[in-house]
């Protein structure tokens, strides 16, 4: 079959099954099976798909029709300009968390330092930072062994020699560790939120979506934790819902931490807060 009429049956079949995005999800899908980029596939539309490829291709299809996320079907997903590798053990990286690392980006400052990256999954926020300033030491954490496992490899096939990883329930394993920067995208849907019925959300790891307290229970817990892990002067910042802007700017106010700010994602909710510790202890 040519490859215009497998792409076009299949972005068909995705649309009936409610995919947002039918077409660019047949494209990603057909480019991992042979292996090329989107641009060869308009390039080549008339080329013959081998009857192997096409039955790959078609059963992947087949799993993303019942919802099964693109990112763990291919096992990759971009993310900064890198390319990670994925699992269902771990979130998949979005967009709208590249706001927290341009947020980690700006606090840094000249000086090298140590950043702490809290439920680090695929290696993200961490190898993103990482790629930006191989002049920091960045620690990731996530208490799945299988997250750190893959941030691992994430990080030996990237090449940043500056980021290693380390399972620990939150702050569990760090003894007095300080840090310059203490980044996290923590669970924060309330539990029985519908949004967790819905899209990619359906197959990710609750344990990595849901938190108690309306959602806050994590976010609450890393701002203490920052006030005995952070360097004088040194930054927390939380990724959150787009509803919790100021619920989580008066849990860190509440907790002492000064100059509390926030910013907008790529759709203009109100997506990261972040606080400055200034006490000594």
């Amino acid at each position: 079959m040519r490859l215009d009429a497998l792409l076009a049956r299949a972005a068909m079949r995705l649309a009936g099954s409610g995919s947002p995005s039918p077409r660019l999800d047949a494209e990603v899908l057909l480019c991992h099976v042979l292996d090329v980029d989107r641009t060869w596939l308009y390039t080549w539309s008339d080329h013959q798909v081998d009857t192997f490829r096409r039955a790959r291709f078609e059963a992947l299809v087949a799993a993303r029709a019942v919802g099964h996320p693109v990112a763990y079907l291919t096992g990759q997903r971009e993310f900064w300009g890198l390319a990670l590798a994925t699992s269902p053990h771990t979130l998949i990286p979005r967009p709208d968390t590249e706001t927290l690392v341009e947020v980690l980006l700006e606090l840094a400052g000249a000086v090298p330092g140590r950043l702490l990256d809290l439920g680090t999954g695929t290696g993200a926020v961490a190898l993103a930072f990482a790629s930006e300033r191989p002049d920091w030491e960045v620690l990731g954490v996530d208490r799945v062994p299988e997250a750190t496992a893959l941030a691992e490899s994430n990080a030996r096939r990237l090449g940043m020699a500056n980021a290693r990883f380390l399972r620990s329930d939150w702050f569990s394993a760090l003894g007095r560790e300080r840090f310059t920067l203490i980044a996290s995208n923590p669970p924060y849907i309330e539990p029985g939120d519908p949004h967790l019925m819905q899209g990619d959300v359906r197959f990710e790891p609750t344990s990595a979506l849901v938190s108690a307290e309306k959602g806050l229970a994590d976010l609450r817990h890393l701002a203490r934790g920052g006030m005995v892990h952070l360097e004088p002067g040194g930054w927390l910042v939380m990724e959150h819902g787009h509803d919790q802007a100021e619920a989580v700017r008066q849990l860190l106010e509440e907790c002492g931490y000064v100059e509390v700010g926030g910013r907008c994602d790529l759709g203009g909710r109100g997506r990261v807060t972040f606080g400055r510790w200034c006490c000594q202890r």
